[in-house]
């Protein structure tokens, strides 16, 4: 009955749109009759007959008119009217008794937010766009909710078991007793064993070192995550001797994204194609062995030019190696672009417009805010996942989670 209802109004209000002009109110206009549809349903609801039903027997509570509420939202200011009781015990749910402004402005709020748009930003928009009035302080309000589920986000239960976990780093810039001070905002994304990325921890810091590293992992570890089979990282400072203490069995993986392009950040563009390809056969050979041998003919070939690449390889093999004790499909986890440089780009494309961070809190929210659109996107396990997880299950058969 209630969609019938509705159905009608939508009718019986393009028949009153007689001209062009008039179609630009129609999204408002529908917007209050839809609203005030639903509260007058509320109300029928809340009395137990309806508007025009004779009554049977005395009622100890009827209707009582209407009161006027404006409601700012994305066709910019509406006024309603509220039905009203005489007992006054009327709590519509669609609109609250104290609300003035609809759910879906809040979203919005929210969504450019996330996009790095500062408060004075979003007030002259929705000023220039709605013709909606809102003030700064309406900004901080909904943004300062994202904290609640900030906090309950960081404290939300893991599975036993993520069988990858990469840790990576975005420098920001935060005002602290009148400095600009650079901070790190860590990331820690894992790969459940559906293959699914899963953002695990944020955490903002300004110094690296093993005991920052180890309260992260034990927080992780506090919440339910017992077991990584393998962590990629591009060289954090302290994270090997953390990961030691708190997952001992876990084998640390130098990030090979990382790797690349700190290899390409100084090459000339007409080069780059050429120099990723041969690095390429560095990382794809066959075992260790004929890996360094490739790496052996890259340096013959570009360290007249390039002298700085095949020394950041030979000084951190050691974190390279390990790629060449596993499979095919396990390696194409492990050095896939599409894990972590994704979820890294929304952070950035958020943060860009951001350069300045009042307070530690702000950026932790729009980081926040964007981790979570990326996520939407995150639909589909990774890339040949089952063929990585058939040899985990034999490389790891003891730490596999058995069903």
């Amino acid at each position: 009955m209630q969609e019938e209802r509705l159905n009608e109004l939508a009718h019986e209000l393009a028949r009153e749109l007689k001209s062009e002009a008039d179609l630009s109110t129609l999204s408002k206009a529908l917007l209050k009759r839809t609203v005030e549809a639903a509260l007058g349903a509320e109300m029928e609801a809340h009395l137990g007959y309806g508007k025009h039903e004779v009554a049977e027997q005395a009622r100890t509570n009827t209707r009582n008119g209407h009161s006027k509420k404006t409601l700012k939202g994305a066709q910019g200011e509406v006024t309603i009217a509220v039905p009203r009781d005489r007992a006054g015990e009327f709590e519509p749910q669609l609109v609250g008794k104290y609300q003035t402004r609809l759910t879906e402005f809040d979203d919005q709020i929210l969504a450019l937010y996330a996009k790095g748009m500062s408060t004075r930003d979003i007030v002259a928009m929705f000023e220039e766009l709605y013709g909606a009035t809102v003030s700064a302080g309406l900004i901080s309000n909904v943004t300062e909710r994202v904290m609640e589920q900030v906090e309950a986000w960081r404290h939300r239960a893991l599975e036993a078991v993520y069988p990858v976990v990469y840790l990576d780093g975005l420098v920001v810039k935060v005002q602290e007793n009148n400095r600009i001070i650079n901070k790190t905002l860590y990331l820690a994304l894992g790969l459940n064993m559906e293959g699914e990325k899963e953002l695990l921890g944020l955490w903002l810091g300004e110094h690296e070192s093993a005991k920052f590293w180890l309260g992260c992992l034990t927080e992780l570890k506090n919440r339910g995550l017992k077991d990584i089979f393998i962590a990629c990282v591009d060289g954090l400072t302290g994270f090997a001797d953390a990961l030691e203490a708190a997952y001992p069995q876990t084998q640390v993986q130098r990030c090979i994204v990382h790797q690349v392009r700190n290899s390409v950040r100084y090459v000339a563009w007409k080069d780059r194609k050429a120099v990723c390809k041969d690095l390429r056969k560095i990382y794809t050979a066959i075992n260790e062995q004929q890996g360094q041998q490739q790496l052996e003919t890259f340096a013959q070939r570009w360290d007249e030019k390039y002298p700085m690449i095949s020394r950041s390889w030979r000084t951190h093999w050691a974190q390279l190696a390990p790629l060449y004790s596993y499979s095919m499909p396990i390696r194409k986890v492990i050095y896939t672009t599409n894990a972590i440089e994704s979820l890294n780009a929304s952070i950035r494309k958020a943060i860009k417009n951001r350069r300045l961070f009042p307070t530690n809190k702000a950026a932790i929210k729009v980081v926040f805010l964007a981790t979570q659109a990326a996520a939407k996107k995150w639909t589909k396990p990774v890339q040949d996942w089952r063929s990585a997880l058939n040899q985990f299950a034999i490389l790891f058969d003891e730490r596999m989670p058995h069903c």
